[in-house]
């Protein structure tokens, strides 16, 4: 997935604070979204979004990079 693509996909994931969500959004595999969002964490360098069981927030960095 190039860079442009993966920056849609992390935009949806944070505002609908779902990567379930966020993959019926772009019509994309629930697992070709978190891909994208861990290449470009890794791209970056910087943890984007914290994730847990049954919530995904942005953390600080994700937030900044998000605006």
């Amino acid at each position: 997935m190039d860079r442009l693509e993966a920056m849609r996909v992390f935009s949806r994931v944070v505002e609908r604070r779902s990567f379930t969500l966020a993959a019926e959004d772009t019509g994309l595999p629930r697992s070709t979204v978190s891909d994208a969002v861990k290449e470009l964490e890794a791209r970056l360098g910087v943890r984007l979004l914290q994730r847990t069981t049954r919530h995904v927030s942005p953390t600080l960095d994700g937030e900044a990079y998000y605006r």
